[in-house]
């Protein structure tokens, strides 16, 4: 199965179903049913795509079982995993601009994000390359003489993986870098919505020499499974709880990376074109399909975004001149429309935006939305809408914006404009959000970890804390008196 040629050079429809990719090896769907990829701006099915049953689950679980108890991946010394990921990250640099075109066509998001990450992903695997051979445990003080005591890192196991659609391969990076470099196999079941470049990112672990077992893909709606050691899930809310009761079921640690309603904290002594610039990076780009958007504006004055929003060019995500395209899919358009409905209901004032632009037909698209007025209460204010739409909020005062910041049931990330460095301090520790920028906004890297508070979930991705999430730690006790102990006290 290769989807090199067809994809990258003509963008057409593939000529027949994908298949699932396990224990090394192209399969049928059990099923024997598959699903359509649609393309978000043309409306057309480009790819079909297979749907796992129960028993296609079982078996990649069951090769990721393989993989890890018998097979090499979990033996290897760090420095033979870091060469097979290092050649993993060229091999990602050779199909670099596939892969975005692909990505393009599954979720309609620009091409000049998605080639963005598509560059930024060898990175990942470098970076956790360098560290799957500097993994090591460490001598510790007992207090008691006669014993030896040492900590060991080992793998965590057989991972399950659940990716949403607006950024399929880097949320994957996310989790498969570091698993990888600790010495786990995993199984990946992607969104739906954007498999396909799933599917081409299992060939190519083949062809850099990923063992077989050691990364399976399932794909469709494909149950959760005893069978996993450890659950990383990133999605919605009401998703991520049904995974999190799912594991608790067999006690499977889980890292859940879930929504967020973002609060981006202008002050009157900020540098305004810059803040306007930060406010649409954080909100309109990638139509605001991303967890980090920065959704709620809190601003001392008023700003100019509305204006600027007014500018931003809509079209083919393709053309390296547009600045939005479509949402993913058609359910998702409703649903931010429907949010947009519900922000005029509850009283807010729509500054900008809010229809779905004419000369685009019935196309996925929506006009970049400002509601001006907005009450911390309302809904478009409280709930993730993962669209083009932003609810500006206003305030007085330092103690006001942090309340108002607080105020939510998501703690992502958070944003603070102003030129006060005593202010920065006084904010940062006081946000109840996993990542804070000081003036910029929606910005990422592998050595930085990455996660929420409250119900954005828990355990974090990327970095050192990253790598953490995939290891187990055994203490280990080693008497070396050889003399006989009271073995009704506790030694």
């Amino acid at each position: 199965m290769t989807l090199t040629a067809e994809v990258a050079a003509t963008g057409q429809s593939l000529s027949g179903p994908l298949r699932l990719f396990i224990g090394g090896e192209w399969v049928e769907a059990a099923s024997g049913r598959t699903f359509d990829s649609i393309d978000p701006y043309t409306g057309e099915v480009w790819a079909q795509v297979p749907e796992a049953s129960a028993a296609d689950v079982d078996r990649a679980v069951a090769a990721a079982r393989t993989a890890f108890d018998e097979g090499p991946w979990p033996r290897l010394p760090g420095v033979e995993r870091a060469r097979i990921m290092r050649r993993l990250a060229r091999r990602i640099e050779e199909h670099a601009d596939e892969l975005a075109v692909v990505e393009v066509r599954d979720n309609g998001k620009l091409l000049r994000e998605m080639s963005g990450q598509a560059a930024l992903l060898p990175e990942f695997y470098d970076y956790f390359a360098g560290a799957a051979d500097k993994i090591g445990g460490q001598v510790l003080d007992s207090s008691k003489s006669n014993f030896f005591v040492y900590q060991l890192p080992e793998p965590v196991g057989v991972v399950g993986a659940i990716t949403p659609w607006n950024s399929p391969l880097l949320l994957t990076a996310f989790k498969l870098a570091p698993a990888l470099a600790a010495g786990c196999t995993f199984v990946l079941k992607p969104s739906e919505h954007t498999s396909v470049s799933a599917l081409r990112f299992a060939e190519i672990t083949a062809e850099a020499g990923v063992p077989d077992g050691v990364f399976n893909v399932v794909t469709g709606d494909g149950p959760a499974h005893p069978g996993v050691d450890k659950v990383s899930f990133t999605g919605s809310v009401a998703t991520g709880i049904r995974v999190s009761k799912a594991a608790a079921e067999h006690l499977a640690p889980v890292t859940l990376e879930l929504g967020g309603k973002s609060p981006n904290i202008v002050f009157a002594d900020a540098d305004l074109e810059a803040a306007a610039n930060g406010v649409v990076a954080g909100i309109f780009a990638a139509c605001g399909q991303t967890c980090i958007a920065g959704s709620r504006l809190l601003v001392e004055r008023v700003e100019r975004v509305a204006g600027r929003a007014r500018e931003i060019i809509l079209g083919n995500p393709m053309d390296p001149a547009t600045e939005m395209g479509p949402l993913a899919y058609a359910a998702h358009w409703d649903k931010v429309m429907g949010y947009i409905e519900i922000g005029t209901a509850e009283g807010a004032e729509l500054a900008t935006g809010g229809r779905r632009p004419e000369r685009f037909g019935d196309g996925l698209f929506v006009e970049p939305t400002v509601f001006c007025g907005v009450d911390n209460t309302m809904r478009i204010a409280r709930e993730e809408i993962f669209g083009p739409v932003l609810s500006v909020i206003p305030f007085e005062g330092e103690a006001e914006a942090l309340a108002s910041a607080n105020d939510s049931p998501f703690g992502l990330a958070a944003g603070v404009w102003t030129r006060d460095v005593q202010r920065v301090h006084r904010m940062v520790p006081r946000l109840q959000a996993g990542t804070i920028w000081v003036n910029a906004y929606r910005t990422l890297n592998y050595d930085v970890p990455f996660g929420g508070y409250k119900m954005s979930g828990h355990g974090r991705e990327n970095g050192l804390d990253g790598l953490r999430e995939y290891l187990h730690t055994k203490s280990v006790w080693i008497e070396m008196s050889g003399a006989t102990r009271d073995p009704f006290k506790l030694g």
